[in-house]
């Protein structure tokens, strides 16, 4: 029999659930079961549970037939639980180093109590921590080795009342016949009814568990009339407690969670607001002890004006605290107010004219344009819904680079205004210039443009190198407004809903700008290399070096000169500066000595990865759209310390794992020139390394990507189309036969080539040079 059961009820949660399931296997004390129960979860949190489970035997997969909500899940898990004590842990909170072992030590020392109640702290999605507030009750409750009688510290009830935050034991929990059953609001009943009826109380004053806030997605921060459960709930505890000192900790209790509720502006739907008021009211009023004092702060005023029964009389007491508050706001944003005024009016007025249904709102990169995603979105719309008028939002500086006979708007300008105010779809890889007000009706799809290697979103809060720069209020102001966005891959999934955490649907569509990949014929990628002035038999190679957050201007990371002298003859280099430089006169001294092509210009990258033989990059989000082509990727890796410092990243692309690393790197030219000429940068090896990463990263890329997008958000069909099987898809022919598709047998093993470090592959034999760990 294990120690404890953490019970971990999963739904809608795969952006958080790993880390909570990292959060107990990593605990230093072992004796313990996860029973992680699938409440029919629509995304992909059931594969995860079954990736875990896989990798550790404590791990046990539950998965319900249907949604049945947060209660019932945690009695299922309940109920399937053999440890000796039951932990109920949501999907997105956390356990903290050492939780279990501090926890199993108070309860040694206390002689296993009934329930043990551990502290808490919660964090906001920009790590502002707030801590439970009885910590200093917790402290002096378990400054003695006795346990305690609630009925002696009625007290105890100030605990958040919520089963996170506690230890019970379980013949204790089957005795009684406790469960949550299903509604909002569960487990505060849970969480007092245990309490009342332990005989045997011990505290831990450590912080055992971090509850996630989340802005969305969870019962607390869906608005509707479910809140009024909360009222419910203690109308009935109410009934039950016995004892007047009971009665008034729990009437404390009731106030505190009353006001937090009915104060928060996102929960109460206009309709139920009135009578939330009223019901708290009649409840704060009748069984109000008659030594009770309210609380000092918003807690107290909101009780106070709850308290007068009426809600005519609540909304005057607190309206006019609103508007003082708004009025600060106004007066602090008004220095800015009279640039905008005149578009701000004439946008105000646009507002109120009704939604045109076949306007559609393109933006590419901050408006540079008619590219990636957005682009391939926009193609197929022309052929699947010809009903649909496109409009694309560009810079002036931008503008000339267009497309012939493209229905633009200048950002900022009078139509750009107008068309942001009709379109009833907006579609964007960025964000949108000004204060866009997404409109009910509109339907806005953020298509993202790339897979995340470093750090994105809320993650850059620990990245002074670029969130010092990063609005972070404008940044989930703008996540607020997406309804759908798309992923080209499970690992993109997760991370953008963690990053951008809101309320929009994540759709698996793969990446629309990588169909071209898949569609492409070999006549299509001659008439490319020929486009590009390629002579026939040169091995092209694309070098895409990416954004450094560390440095204030642009610097090719790599001596070219240098590296096209020691490839030697043969050999094409393609560069493409990252869109945010273009490109530098460095380069341009380059090209125009013949020694590299700069294509920095080129309207279509996708063109020049089908051109291309190999793709030489070095942290660039390219790679994972250039491994649908199953051709070689070699990673210039020289910097990789200083960028994983300064930006962060999601895994260690050189740790030579199947799934991390593309393909060969090397830190500098000469190791770089040697694995092209030596052919490592197409051997086996590399192929084996780049199968296991293209099998990860291009799970959801198949050449359907755009027409699932344009079904499911321009046409509003309700389900995605399926999704080829990765064997059975056939990326565009390589130009040469430079590239390895198929893995020769394990085991084939040579020296290194020099400046290019070995890696020991699983059984044991060292490879030529195709990966390195760096740690």
């Amino acid at each position: 029999m294990p120690r404890f059961s953490v019970v971990v009820p999963v739904h809608r949660a795969q952006g958080f659930l790993r880390a909570c399931l990292d959060s107990v296997l990593a605990q230093s004390f072992g004796d313990f079961e996860v029973i992680a129960v699938d409440d029919a979860s629509p995304d992909a949190c059931g594969a995860i549970i079954a990736e875990f489970a896989a990798a550790d035997a404590r791990v046990l997969p539950l998965r319900l037939d249907r949604t049945c909500g947060t209660g019932p899940a945690r009695d299922v898990g309940a109920a399937r639980a053999v440890g000796q004590y039951l932990l109920f842990l949501d999907a997105d909170d956390l356990l903290t180093p050492g939780a279990l072992a501090a926890a199993d030590a108070r309860l040694a020392l206390t002689r296993d109590p009934d329930v043990l109640l551990f502290d808490h702290e919660r964090f906001s999605v920009r790590d502002e921590v707030r801590p439970s507030g009885v910590t200093g009750l917790l402290a002096e409750a378990g400054s003695a080795p006795q346990v305690l009688r609630p009925a002696d510290r009625p007290d105890l009830l100030a605990a958040h009342p919520a089963v996170g935050n506690r230890l019970i034991r379980r013949a204790f929990w089957t005795a009684h016949a406790f469960r949550f059953g299903d509604g909002a609001y569960e487990d505060l009943a849970v969480a007092n009814r245990t309490l009342l009826a332990a005989e045997r109380v011990a505290c831990l004053d450590r912080v055992c568990a971090r509850w996630r806030e989340r802005r969305a997605g969870s019962v607390s921060t869906t608005p509707g009339r479910h809140h009024l459960a909360v009222l419910d709930r203690y109308e009935l505890l109410f009934t039950a407690v016995p004892g007047d000192r009971a009665r008034a900790a729990l009437y404390g209790q009731m106030a505190s969670v009353l006001a937090e509720v009915g104060a928060a502006p996102a929960r109460l739907t206009p309709d139920a607001r009135p009578e939330f008021v009223r019901r708290a009211g009649r409840l704060l009023t009748a069984y109000r002890p008659a030594d009770w004092t309210e609380p000092a702060g918003p807690e107290g005023r909101w009780v106070r004006a709850a308290g007068t029964g009426s809600y005519r009389r609540y909304r005057a007491r607190t309206t006019g605290l609103a508007w003082a508050k708004g009025l600060t706001e106004r007066l602090r944003s008004g220095r800015h107010a009279l640039a905008r005024a005149a578009f701000a009016r004439y946008y105000r007025l646009r507002l109120r004219r009704p939604l045109d249904p076949g306007l559609v709102v393109y933006a590419a990169y901050w408006n540079r344009g008619v590219a990636c995603n957005p682009a391939a979105v926009e193609r197929k719309a022309r052929q699947l819904a010809p009903h649909l008028r496109a409009v694309w939002v560009v810079s002036r500086r931008d503008r000339a680079s267009l497309p012939p006979g493209t229905d633009h708007v200048l950002a900022g300008s009078r139509r750009y205004w107008d068309v942001l105010a009709r379109a009833t779809y907006l579609v964007n890889n960025a964000a949108f210039t000004g204060d866009v007000v997404k409109r009910p009706g509109q339907v806005y799809l953020q298509t993202h443009h790339g897979t995340p290697l470093k750090h994105m979103g809320m993650d850059l809060l620990a990245r002074p190198a670029v969130g010092t720069r990063t609005n972070f209020t404008r940044l989930l102001d703008h996540a607020d407004q997406w309804d759908f966005s798309l992923a080209a891959n499970q690992h993109s999934a997760e991370v953008w809903e963690r990053v951008y955490p809101s309320g929009y649907q994540t759709l698996l569509t793969g990446y629309p700008r990588n169909d071209v990949f898949y569609a492409a014929t070999a006549a299509d990628v001659r008439r490319a290399r020929e486009s590009l002035g390629l002579a026939p038999g040169t091995v092209a190679i694309l070098y895409a070096p990416t954004h450094r957050d560390y440095r204030r201007s642009f610097v090719l990371p790599l001596d070219l000169e240098r590296l096209c002298r020691e490839l030697g003859p043969g050999h094409t280099v393609l560069v493409r500066a990252h869109y945010f430089h273009r490109s530098t006169p460095e380069l341009t001294a380059l090209h125009d000595a013949g020694t590299v092509l700069d294509v920095s210009r080129h309207p279509s990258v996708e063109e020049l990865c089908l051109a291309s033989d190999a793709l030489l990059c070095d942290f660039s989000s390219l790679m994972f759209d250039y491994a649908n082509l199953d051709r070689p990727i070699v990673v210039h890796s020289g910097d990789w310390e200083a960028y994983r410092a300064a930006r962060g990243v999601y895994f260690d692309l050189l740790s030579g794992r199947p799934g991390e690393t593309p393909g060969v790197f090397a830190r500098d030219e000469t190791g770089l020139a040697e694995a092209f000429r030596s052919g490592e940068w197409r051997g086996a090896e590399a192929a084996e390394l780049r199968a296991a990463f293209r099998a990860r990263f291009c799970a959801y890329d198949d050449g359907l990507a755009a027409e699932r997008v344009v079904r499911r958000v321009l046409l509003g069909e309700p389900s995605l189309l399926p999704h080829r099987p990765l064997e059975d898809r056939r990326p565009a022919p390589a130009p040469t036969a430079a590239a390895v598709r198929v893995p020769a047998p394990a085991g084939l093993t040579s020296a290194a080539p020099a400046g290019v470090r070995p890696v020991v592959t699983p059984g044991g034999a060292a490879s030529r040079g195709v990966a390195a760990s760096t740690e």
